[in-house]
């Protein structure tokens, strides 16, 4: 019997017919067998819901009903998730062989790992700098949570589209984490999805409490200083 950590693998949807065929196919391929899918659907109306019918001898858990938004609904998803670490794909992405790669590397339960996405036909982002992180934070495609992060964090919904960044956050501050990078490109991110059309208008009112919070004067400083220098 293999023993091989299970990875929850949540995925959000809302009227993505289009696209979850795909993402879900990317999932099949992986050669890491431990993966359980979990899809929370926003109530969808174009044939989401009978793609997820389809494949449902292949997905451990789904419900479609309405939500406030992707982080409302990824937080119903955490309420689901079995086995020790957790991955988010967006039903637009899709997943690479080294996502496998990576899965197998997974050592320290103490650690988020982080590697890379291919948007735009570009390798985003590399390994960042504690600065980097404040300014631009990860691709959530890009990072694998162990599961007890969950058992102290969960997304906060005030934040519409980057409140993963703000977890991300929480958990650089938080002394019993750390962040370990890997060399692998691990998704292709889909930049027309929310997240990469739209601004967060809370999270930018906030982003510098926040960094000064979760990272300190000498990395909010360099932000501000940054900052005013683009508005002169």
């Amino acid at each position: 019997m293999d023993k091989s950590p299970v990875i929850s693998i949540i995925i959000v949807t809302y009227n993505a017919a289009d696209t979850l065929q795909t993402c879900l196919d990317s999932i099949y391929r992986q050669k890491y067998p431990a993966l359980k899918i979990i899809i929370v659907d926003g109530n969808s109306t174009d044939g989401t819901v009978d793609i997820i019918r389809a494949n449902l001898n292949k997905i451990y858990y789904w419900i479609s009903e309405p939500d406030t938004g992707i982080y409302d609904a990824m937080n119903k998803a955490l309420k689901k998730i079995t086995g020790e670490w957790v991955y988010f794909l967006g039903a637009d992405d899709e997943l690479y062989d080294e996502f496998s790669t990576l899965a197998f590397e997974l050592t320290d339960k103490n650690a988020i790992y982080y590697a890379n996405v291919l948007t735009r036909g570009v390798k985003r982002s590399g390994k960042l700098s504690p600065y980097q992180m404040a300014k631009h934070g990860l691709f959530h495609q890009a990072i694998i949570y162990p599961a007890t992060v969950f058992n102290k964090y969960t997304f906060d919904t005030r934040y519409k589209v980057v409140a993963d960044n703000v977890l991300n956050m929480y958990c650089w501050k938080d002394k019993d984490i750390q962040f370990i990078y890997k060399e692998y490109i691990i998704a292709h991110f889909n930049h027309t999805g929310v997240s990469g059309s739209i601004k967060d208008a809370e999270f930018e009112k906030d982003k510098s409490r926040l960094i000064l919070k979760y990272y300190g004067a000498k990395v909010w400083l360099r932000f501000i200083i940054r900052t005013l220098k683009k508005r002169h």
